[in-house]
């Protein structure tokens, strides 16, 4: 069954603050094998020009992904999570993350597509600090496949 187009546009309420901790920061810096200076060593970062440690760009996907969530789990909509792969995801820089931003992400159901059976849903999830600046707008695009049919 087709997704509700009617809720393209809908904004969900901003997630509570995440704070963005250096270990957290260097944690995730290694998983993915970014070894660039500027994640791990605050001189290193400030030598270029930031106050503390930077967040590798693809670090706010684990707070975005979880601000979708009110997305993903609202009833109304009637999206099969089982049914959902990850189909895209890209980022827009005001600046970097730093460490010690206090974020919160407000998720908007931008686009809803159906296509040979699967529905494509884009949200964009808009992050800023404490102080309402805004930092990165990330967009997640998300499949869900069509039920195979009963033979």
């Amino acid at each position: 069954m087709a997704l509700d187009q009617s809720f393209v546009g809908r904004t969900y309420p901003p997630t509570s603050a995440y704070e963005v901790g250096r270990e957290k920061i260097r944690e995730f810096a290694e998983a993915v094998g970014d070894s660039n200076p500027a994640y791990t060593d605050q001189e290193a970062a400030k030598a270029l020009g930031h106050p503390d440690v930077i967040a590798p760009p693809t670090f706010v996907f684990a707070i975005t992904f979880k601000a979708a969530g009110q997305v993903i789990e609202d009833p109304q909509l009637g999206l099969d999570y089982s049914r959902v792969v990850h189909g895209d995801q890209k980022f827009a820089y005001t600046r970097p993350v730093r460490a010690g931003d206090r974020l919160s992400v407000t998720s908007t159901i931008e686009a809803i597509k159906s296509m040979a059976g699967n529905d494509i849903l884009d949200i964009r999830g808009e992050v800023h600090d404490e102080s309402g600046e805004h930092v990165v707008t990330a967009w997640t695009k998300l499949v869900a496949r069509a039920a195979a049919e009963e033979a």
